[in-house]
């Protein structure tokens, strides 16, 4: 029976809006004006039709009568377009030609309704807001297939996603999981589709559509939820390749047997790198460099095209590191290599400016 040996408290853990919200789905921030602009735009768009209804009622004045001195001047034309435009009407100031009363048909009641969208526009807005953004939701949904699923955007998950993304996958087909609505903010503003809420739960992820993802990403901050987290994404997905880190080595095999294709021990690698550093810095530059994808030299797995079928592994125009048969790795040198056959796949140091032109 494994024991999982916990390093702390999850930093992302403790925000404290934690718990406010769960299972929430953030699509990525659309450009938008900022509210006092909205606003200022709205009360000029008022006062234009509030002008434009005065001045009508002021031009044809000879049409109007008014209770109290049966002339209409500037200021009782504002007052008529004011009271007339906000539908109150006190019927002080009246259209009496024929040709008034065919203007307040077709011109005044139009603007009223005009003016009244505008005063009724921040409502207005919302709702087709909400309604645009639940079709985006809907749309959304719909065509997510083979997507990218990344549980934690701390540091590894950040580091993660970045080097996924210069490998050529679109933002659009990453999804990102964390329990902190400010890190999710952070998520979408950066072009990523965020879920808030807790992912050892399978509601979450399944709004995340795990269940369709081609990849899971697991970089949680302590190893305890990691392992929940990669048996109830395994569950919900048998096919998808799941990618955890934990803190502690002796965890790693604890994730394996809970479902982990493959387990990455985030404090040894980052020593073990230190210490090849220390003993050679050229090395460790090297190795930091492979570390960091779309940049100087990468490391890549690529299928074997036909025209290196039959060769060896040293043969080939790539810098091959491994080979990848069946469920086996072979080192570049293992004699069970042999020939290269046409289902193996290739892992090769390239330099990232020639990718786009090597073999596919």
């Amino acid at each position: 029976m494994f024991h999982v040996k916990l390093p702390g408290q999850d930093a992302i853990a403790r925000q404290a809006d934690e718990h406010l919200v769960t299972g929430r789905i953030k699509l990525p921030k659309r450009v938008v004006e900022r509210p006092l602009l909205q606003v200022a735009k709205r009360v000029l768009m008022a006062l234009l039709v509030l002008v434009s209804t005065a001045l009508i009622v002021y031009f044809d004045r000879e049409g109007y009568g008014d209770n109290s001195d049966d002339s209409v001047d500037l200021l009782d034309a504002f007052y008529y377009a004011t009271v007339t435009l906000s539908t109150t009407g006190y019927g002080d100031i009246t259209p009496v030609s024929d040709g008034a009363r065919l203007i307040n048909i077709l011109v005044i009641t139009p603007l009223r309704v005009v003016f009244l969208i505008i005063l009724v526009g921040t409502t207005l807005e919302v709702l087709t807001e909400r309604t645009r953004e639940e079709w985006r939701l809907s749309r959304w949904r719909s065509n997510l297939r083979d997507h990218t699923v990344v549980v934690g955007f701390g540091t590894k998950g950040r580091s993660a996603v970045q080097t996924v993304c210069a490998t050529g996958l679109g933002k659009d087909q990453v999804v990102i999981v964390d329990p902190s609505s400010k890190v999710i903010e952070a998520a979408t503003a950066e072009g990523f589709v965020g879920v808030i809420g807790d992912a050892t739960r399978s509601d979450v992820l399944l709004r995340a559509e795990l269940q369709k993802a081609r990849q899971i990403i697991i970089a949680t901050q302590r190893d305890d939820t990691a392992v929940l987290v990669t048996l109830t994404a395994r569950q919900l997905n048998r096919a998808a390749k799941i990618v955890a880190a934990v803190r502690e080595e002796e965890n790693a095999p604890l994730l394996r047997q809970s479902g982990a294709d493959a387990v990455i021990t985030s404090a040894s690698a980052a020593g073990r790198l230190l210490g090849l550093s220390v003993l050679s810095p050229s090395a460790g530059r090297v190795m930091e460099d492979l570390i960091h994808q779309g940049s100087g030299l990468d490391i890549v797995e690529r299928p074997v095209i036909k025209a290196e079928v039959g060769l060896t592994a040293r043969e080939t125009e790539d810098l091959v590191v491994s080979v990848v048969r069946g469920h086996r790795v072979l080192g570049y040198d293992d004699p069970a290599i042999g020939k290269l056959q046409l289902t193996d796949r290739l892992i090769t140091i390239a330099r990232a400016s020639a990718r786009t032109g090597g073999p596919q």
